[in-house]
């Protein structure tokens, strides 16, 4: 099924849940925060939150500097 996926369209298995969609794009264990539909989910949360067609994905990685 398509997903929007920070804006592009990205293709996700059928029943495709957060944690899953994370752990495919190697970010598994990284700081991140995941919005979808512009509702934030929880990291307790990525696991049971599934994936629709046409959801509005959006991941944001937390990056340190000066």
């Amino acid at each position: 099924m398509q997903i929007q996926l920070n804006g592009t369209p990205h293709a996700v298995a059928d029943n495709e849940n957060v944690q899953g969609l994370i752990a495919s794009l190697d970010l598994a264990g990284k700081s991140l925060a995941v919005a979808v539909n512009r509702e934030v989910v929880p990291r307790h949360r990525w696991a049971e939150q599934l994936l629709r067609p046409d959801d509005c994905v959006d991941i944001v990685r937390a990056i340190g500097g000066g």
